[in-house]
């Protein structure tokens, strides 16, 4: 004899609802409060302390740019609180997507690599390698604890951030990567394609680059880049060929239809992922290395610029691919609707 699961009632809605949004409201009060410490070092330096920064440090020979730099920082990290709150207020339901996907998309583009990156440096650190900490010159540019203070925070804002995202993307807009890969239609169309295929060559030379230097050649390195190479430099070269290969991935499985066993949010994630990591990444990485308040022997050469430019267009590419795979599947939901 069979069994038939009690229906839900309207109050077991209820109790459902009342616990989302307990979490819902958990999960901003951290994000909130993993942005405190960040901001408050920041501040604290704009204003003019000293605070984690060493005598000595070259840091203190360019206040002027340095104020500006944090500035910026401080309008970065305050946009997460402003997202944590869009991600939890009925008024962020009203809110047009673009406004909210293009900060989320790069808010995942900065945190990702820090949230996989740090801790790896980290194992590194505890097996004995070395972690660069110090400037040109020999000297620590930031107190040790900044460090952990700093990418910690980053790491819990990632996560709480990241849940909040997944739970608000899946009341607005689940319905989009409902299903496995084998239900998706297997037309394509040829704008899909090609953006995956060009992604899938213009990393290339970007992810030869970092398997490159990963592996020890110094080609197209800085002078000074290679003299402060670390055990940990190596890890985030790594890292950076993962990101990418996992970019070219996610746009490869959605625009050939490959993996069809896999649920349709495996693929989306991948692109949304690797493209954030890897445009957002190597945009910070150009910016701060053509801004580099260093030596001319740390100033990127032209092959590394290159690859900064590949990794971005590529996560463009992808992007661009997860863009336009979630506007025909948002346009075939509304057909469908009477």
């Amino acid at each position: 004899m069979t069994q038939t699961a009690p229906a839900s009632t309207p109050a077991d809605h209820a109790t459902a609802t009342v616990g989302a949004d307990r979490l819902r409201r958990v999960l901003r009060a951290v994000t909130v409060a993993a942005c405190v410490p960040y901001l408050g070092l920041k501040i604290a330096w704009i204003a003019g302390s000293s605070v984690g920064v060493p005598e000595g440090t070259t840091l203190l020979d360019h206040q002027a740019e340095m104020a500006v730099a944090n500035g910026v920082t401080v309008l970065m990290d305050a946009t997460v609180i402003v997202l944590a709150l869009l991600l939890t207020r009925p008024w962020g339901l009203r809110v047009p997507a673009w406004l909210l996907v293009f900060p989320m998309w790069a808010a995942t583009g900065l945190l990702t690599p820090i949230m996989t990156g740090f801790p790896l440096q980290l194992v590194v650190w505890a097996f004995g390698g070395s972690v660069r900490t110090a400037d040109e010159g020999g000297e620590p540019f930031l107190r040790e604890w900044v460090f952990g203070v700093v990418y910690g925070g980053f790491i819990v804002q990632g996560l709480a951030l990241g849940a909040l995202f997944a739970l608000y993307a899946r009341g607005r807009w689940g319905h989009l990567w409902r299903g496995r890969v084998w239900d998706l239609p297997r037309a394509v169309g040829t704008a899909d394609r090609v953006l995956a295929t060009v992604a899938a060559v213009v990393a290339l030379l970007p992810l030869t680059a970092h398997a490159v230097w990963a592996s020890g050649g110094t080609t197209a390195l800085a002078q000074g880049r290679i003299a402060d190479r670390t055990a940990d430099f190596y890890v985030l070269q790594v890292q950076s060929a993962v990101l990418l290969a996992v970019a070219v991935t996610g746009g490869l499985l959605l625009a050939f239809r490959r993996g069809r066993a896999l649920p349709v949010g495996v693929p989306l994630v991948l692109a949304w992922v690797g493209s954030a990591a890897t445009a957002c990444w190597a945009a910070w990485l150009a910016v701060a290395s053509l801004l580099s308040l260093g030596d001319a022997a740390h100033r990127p050469t032209t092959g590394t610029v290159l690859a900064y430019a590949g990794e971005m267009i590529t996560g463009v590419l992808v992007a661009g691919l997860v863009t336009s795979f979630l506007t025909a599947r948002s346009a075939a939901a509304n057909r469908r609707t009477p």
